[in-house]
């Protein structure tokens, strides 16, 4: 009988390294594949696509005795995360490049790759998991076992014919217990660190933004509750909703970013209670199942990455929005990240906060 064939995507990291042991040791035909994106692979000792990650890949690779290559994604990542990450900021909203690469290198492009090459899976190390339900015949995308690891809310864009080819072997494993696997296989990352940063950024976003499109400063106005000018900014790309340090204003007061005007090159400032909203506009929804709610419908909701899901109440809209109400006022609702709806552990859809 042939086994399965499973691509999976090798970033170096001691995640995507125990994803393909762990399916190998469950007798699929593994592929390691590197996927190479930004900057230049001798550019950054730290990014996942750097020479250090490809040579921790290919280490990997050769200790589990499987194929690994390297495929070349940089001008795909250029245009669908870097422009973008860039274009986000200066519209005065907070991207999130993690779920762009996801959704259009990952689970699209390297996806095509894939299964065009023979495979009939592709598999990452993210800590999230897969299950057919039989009674509706679909495909759902649950929460990793691990709380403090799940990564469902980065994957909210994926859809049905997606998940029928895309396995996540650590959805049901604890970080230490995966540690504890790569020792174990001897694998040569297994002490590595993991990323934790932007990996196309080396210090600060707006430093990466200056740089990046050679564009001088834009001073414009911070603004108070009361409209009146309180102080300058340098580049409304520099701050975020919520933001607290950094301001260089002093006020008698803790000040914060309440909201970013980029018509007027205006930063609004204002005390913490300012930050509290009880309901957000999403637009660029996606639905797990393929379809979306005809009426109002009870969830959770997760408005970043690192928050707690909280009850709230999503109503469609036209135009295909949707009008997400919260039982409890939520703090430093973002523009640009996303809104994530969940039925437990379920995750049913989500969108980005317009």
């Amino acid at each position: 009988m042939k086994m399965a064939k499973v691509f999976v995507a090798m970033s170096g990291g001691v995640d995507s390294s125990v994803a393909a042991l762990l399916l190998k040791r469950e007798g699929y035909d593994v592929v390691g594949v590197t996927m190479q994106i930004w900057p230049q692979p001798e550019d950054k000792e730290k990014a996942c696509c750097s020479l250090d990650a490809v040579n921790d890949a290919r280490r990997v690779a050769w200790k589990l005795g499987i194929p690994h290559y390297v495929l070349n994604f940089r001008d795909d990542f250029e245009e669908k995360v870097i422009r973008y990450f860039c274009r986000e900021y200066l519209a005065g909203r907070t991207p999130n490049p993690c779920i762009a690469c996801n959704r259009y290198l990952k689970f699209d492009l390297f996806l095509q790759k894939a299964l065009a090459m023979g495979a009939d899976y592709i598999s990452t190390g993210h800590y999230a998991r897969i299950r057919r339900n039989e009674q509706t015949e679909r495909y759902e995308l649950r929460k990793g076992l691990d709380q403090t690891k799940d990564q469902s809310y980065a994957l909210y864009n994926l859809q049905q014919d997606q998940l029928q080819h895309t396995l996540f072997p650590l959805g049901t494993y604890k970080k230490e217990e995966t540690r504890k696997l790569a020792q174990e296989g001897g694998l040569p990352v297994a002490f590595k660190k993991d990323s934790q940063e932007i990996c196309f950024v080396d210090h600060s976003h707006a430093q990466f933004i200056e740089e990046y499109l050679q564009s001088p400063l834009t001073p414009g106005k911070f603004v108070d509750a009361d409209g009146s000018v309180v102080g300058i900014h340098q580049g409304i790309y520099r701050y975020t909703i919520g933001q607290h340090k950094g301001l260089g204003l002093a006020m008698g007061y803790p000040v914060y970013v309440t909201k970013i005007e980029p018509e007027s090159n205006t930063v609004r400032v204002g005390k913490m209670e300012e930050l509290f909203q009880d309901a957000l506009l999403a637009e660029d929804l996606n639905f797990v199942s393929g379809e979306g709610p005809t009426g109002p419908m009870k969830v959770q909701v997760k408005i970043r990455y690192n928050a707690q899901a909280v009850p709230a109440v999503i109503h469609p809209r036209a135009e295909g929005k949707m009008k997400v109400v919260f039982e409890i006022p939520q703090k430093s609702i973002t523009p640009g990240q996303a809104v994530v709806f969940y039925d437990h552990d379920i995750v049913l859809g989500g969108g980005t906060i317009r």
